[in-house]
C-alpha cells in the first residue's frame, strides 16, 4: 500500500480517484476494473459514500446481480451485504492495488436517514428501533472498511470525519453530513423551498463537525483545501422557468449552513477550496459563489460532482437537468449518462479533474459489460489562486431540451427520489 508523505513534506504532485454509489444489482464494476487496469499510479482513492446499497432483490437487477435477501436491518444482515458487495473480483483489485480513504452517505443504513430519523415508511420507524438499526450498519461498516480504532462504533454513534494532509500540497477533510443533520425541510425529495430551508438552525454537519471543519482550514498550509462529502454543496434549481424545484436531501434544503461555509471560505482566504461530492450519480462541475442568484457574486470554490460506479441515473431525468441549466448559470457541466470514476491530478499550478466514463445500456443507465474500458469524459483544471473550473477537454453540456421530455421527466424525478 502507500502512505501520506511525512510530516513537513512538500510534495509536487498527486494524483488519486474519488467514486461513489455502487448499486450492485444495477450492473457490474467495471468501472473499478478499468481503473485498476488503465490508472495503477493513482496514490489513493476517496469513497464518497453509498458503498452498499440496503434494498432487497429487484425484478429488475442485471442477471447475476441481485440482492442476497430482503431489506437488511440486523447487524447479520449488514455483513452479509457487504460479503456480497466485496464479492466482485474488479472491486478486489481495486483494494488490493489502492488505498481506500471512505466515508458513508445514507444506503449504508437506510436512504435519506437524518441523525435518528429514519427514511418515510421505514420498516424501522421508531426512533429506538432505527438507532438500533443504525448501530448495526454502523458496526458492520467498520468491520469491512479500511478504518483506524478511532472511528470504532459506540453502539449507534461513529466518528467518521477526520482529516489527512499530503504534505503541504493538500489537505482533505472528510465529512459525514448523514449522522448529525438535521432532518430535511418540506420532506425529502424535490420540491419547492419552504421556509424550514431557509433556518439558520438547519445543519448539515451539526454544530462540532462545523466548527472542527473551519477551524481545520482556517489554519491549513496546504496549496489546495479539498472537502470530501456526500450531497451537491452548490445550488441547483431543477425546474426551469419561473418555478423552483430543489432537492431537499441535499444543501439546497439548508441554505444557511451552506452560505456559513462559503461564506467561511471567503472570509478566511481559503486557499483553492475544492468540493468533491457523489450521491447523484452523475457528473457535474459547479461553481460555488457567494450568492447563487447573482451570477455575477464572487466565485470562492469549485466543487466536482463524480457520477456512480453503477447507480442509476434514469434517462428520462436528463433532458431535466439540461432544460434547467439557463437557470443555473454556475454550473459548467453535466453528465447523467455515465457510469464510471473522477481522476484529479494537482501539483502546484493547477487540479485537474478527468470524468471516466465506462459504457451503459437501459434506460437506467445500467453497465452490462464487465471488462469496458473507460474513456474521457470531460476534464476541467482550475488554476492556483483563481477559483472556478475551465472545460480543456471533452463537449459542452447542452443547455436546452424539448418540453414535453423536461415535463415528462421532471415528473418522474419528483415522484422518485433514492440517491
Amino acid at each position: 500500500t502507500r502512505t501520506t508523505p511525512g510530516f513537513g513534506a512538500s510534495p509536487a504532485a498527486l494524483a488519486f480517484a474519488f467514486v461513489s454509489c455502487q448499486d450492485y444489482q444495477n450492473g457490474f464494476y467495471a468501472a473499478y476494473g478499468a481503473m485498476a487496469r488503465q490508472e495503477q499510479d493513482l496514490d489513493f482513492v476517496v469513497h464518497l459514500g453509498d458503498y452498499i446499497y440496503e434494498y432487497g432483490p429487484s425484478e429488475t437487477a442485471v442477471p447475476g446481480r441481485q440482492h442476497n435477501g430482503p431489506e437488511i436491518i440486523t447487524l447479520a444482515d449488514y455483513r452479509k451485504r457487504h460479503a456480497l458487495y466485496k464479492s466482485d473480483e474488479d472491486m478486489q483489485e481495486a483494494h488490493r492495488l489502492f488505498p481506500f480513504i471512505v466515508t458513508f452517505d445514507d444506503h449504508e443504513v437506510e436512504n435519506n436517514y437524518a441523525d435518528a430519523i429514519a427514511e418515510e415508511g421505514s420498516e424501522t420507524p421508531t426512533r429506538r428501533q432505527f438507532l438500533r438499526r443504525r448501530a448495526a450498519g454502523y458496526r458492520a461498516y467498520y468491520e469491512n472498511m479500511p478504518l483506524r480504532p478511532s472511528s470504532m462504533p459506540q453502539g449507534p454513534d461513529m466518528r467518521l470525519y477526520r482529516r489527512f494532509n499530503y504534505g503541504d500540497l493538500a489537505q482533505f477533510s472528510v465529512l459525514d453530513t448523514r449522522q448529525y443533520r438535521t432532518d430535511q425541510p418540506c420532506g425529502d425529495g424535490f420540491t419547492e423551498r419552504c421556509a424550514g430551508a431557509l433556518s439558520d438552525r438547519q445543519t448539515m454537519t451539526g454544530p462540532e463537525q462545523e466548527r472542527w471543519l473551519k477551524e481545520g482550514m482556517g489554519r491549513s498550509q496546504a496549496r489546495w483545501n479539498v472537502t470530501a462529502q456526500q450531497t451537491m454543496l452548490a445550488e441547483y434549481d431543477f425546474r426551469a422557468g419561473p418555478m423552483e424545484s430543489f432537492n431537499m436531501d441535499q444543501w439546497d434544503g439548508y441554505v444557511a449552513a451552506r452560505k456559513r461555509l462559503i461564506g467561511f471560505f471567503d472570509r478566511s482566504n481559503v486557499s483553492n477550496p475544492i468540493t468533491l461530492t457523489g450521491d447523484i450519480h452523475s457528473a457535474w462541475v459547479h461553481d460555488l459563489k457567494t450568492d447563487f442568484a447573482d451570477e455575477t457574486s464572487k466565485t470562492v470554490g469549485t466543487e466536482f460532482v463524480g457520477t456512480s460506479i453503477t447507480s442509476s441515473f434514469p434517462g428520462v431525468f436528463i433532458p431535466v437537468v439540461e432544460g434547467a441549466r439557463p437557470d443555473n448559470p454556475h454550473t459548467k457541466f453535466f453528465d447523467g449518462a455515465n457510469r464510471g470514476y473522477t481522476r484529479c491530478d494537482l501539483n502546484r499550478q493547477r487540479y485537474l479533474t478527468t470524468f471516466k466514463g465506462v459504457p451503459t445500456e437501459s434506460g437506467q443507465g445500467s453497465v452490462l459489460t464487465p471488462e469496458a474500458a473507460s474513456t474521457t469524459i470531460a476534464a476541467f483544471v482550475v488554476e492556483n489562486g483563481r477559483p472556478g473550473a475551465t472545460q480543456v477537454e471533452g463537449q459542452p453540456t447542452p443547455t436546452s431540451a424539448a418540453q414535453g421530455e423536461t415535463d415528462r421527466g421532471f415528473e418522474r424525478l419528483t415522484a422518485r427520489e433514492n440517491w
